[in-house]
């Protein structure tokens, strides 16, 4: 059994390609970062890569990590600006010893020396984005934070290696050196190739309050469906944050075990995931809720898919 599993429908072309992979007998490592290579390159996906939201100061930092679940090495940078695949840099940091975690300048030197590609990933589209939101928030007081769709994926290869990873623009104006949860080990991904893998999306900073992307490798581990463990973790955590802080930001994870199953829970309304297995074709589903608060999954028409990419690629226009 060979599969992938993504958060959002951005993920689609990318583990389209990636599947094909896996069924050639490709790796994991290189099936899942071709996919997330794929997101990062679109610029009409807004909040990975190039055309990434910026932050504050309208500079595009970006947070990407590396887990391979057969020896459990992690890489990971964070706050890196003009490079153009940071999930490439995450991977070859997870082969070192040790500073396996590089940040800001620090990661930049190193892709650098490394001979990865320098871009600027600030786009005009993304400018456009970014002075139109100032105006709404000195207009109508709305909040500048808005748009985390991290991109995270789980594979497993026909070999039985999993490997794990996100990229991030993180936060829209986010303050400069803001980190969130994706390149954090147990919050933003884990994976086992023993047990299976998990990866998160949504408010970073109470995704980090949780580990829930560890906990649901747990639970898969203690011998849950990676649906069970889902739906546990989030909504276990979900009642934990209301309770103690009175809200709880989005939460949204899939999963996958050893075995090619797998699972998705969200606390939000509109969650989308994108996944394909030796058994199922690349499809998209979204996570609806019925009249008691449960979740379920639907296949996301032809009209969803056709007015997804319409809006995201309809011209802007400055306001």
């Amino acid at each position: 059994m060979y599969g992938i599993i993504a958060t959002w429908r951005m993920a689609l072309e990318g583990i389209t390609e990636a599947e094909h992979m896996l069924k050639d007998g490709a790796t994991a490592s290189d099936a899942i970062e071709t996919a997330i290579r794929a997101v990062e390159d679109f610029e009409y996906y807004k909040s990975v890569g190039y055309g990434g939201l910026p932050n504050e100061d309208m500079e595009v930092e970006l947070d990407a990590a590396w887990m391979d679940g057969d020896d459990l090495s992690i890489g990971a940078v964070a706050s890196i600006k003009d490079f153009a695949n940071p999930v490439s840099i995450a991977r070859l940091l997870s082969r070192e010893p040790v500073n396996n975690m590089l940040v800001g300048a620090g990661a930049e030197k190193y892709a650098h020396k490394m001979g990865f590609e320098r871009k600027n990933m600030l786009t005009e589209r993304a400018k456009i984005h970014y002075h139109n939101r100032k105006k709404e928030v000195q207009e109508l007081e709305l909040k500048p934070y808005s748009g985390h769709d991290t991109v995270g994926m789980v594979d497993l290869d026909s070999q039985g290696s999993m490997v794990a990873a996100t990229s991030t623009s993180g936060l829209f104006m986010k303050r400069a050196g803001r980190v969130g949860d994706s390149p954090i080990s147990g919050s933003g991904f884990y994976v086992d190739s023993a047990i299976g893998g998990a990866t998160a999306t949504g408010l970073g900073e109470d995704l980090m309050k949780g580990c829930l992307s560890y906990e649901i490798v747990r639970l898969m581990g203690e011998g849950l469906h990676p649906q069970e463990a889902c739906e546990k973790a989030v909504q276990d955590f979900d009642k934990v944050l209301k309770a103690r802080r009175g809200k709880a930001g989005d939460l949204s994870l899939v999963a996958m075990n050893n075995k090619g199953e797998w699972g998705c829970a969200t606390n939000i309304e509109g969650f989308s995931f994108a996944v394909a297995t030796e058994t199922q074709e690349p499809t998209v589903f979204l996570v609806k809720f019925d009249e008691n608060g449960r979740q379920y999954f639907e296949k996301a028409s032809d009209e969803w898919m056709d007015n997804y990419m319409k809006t995201r690629t309809a011209p802007l226009v400055r306001k």
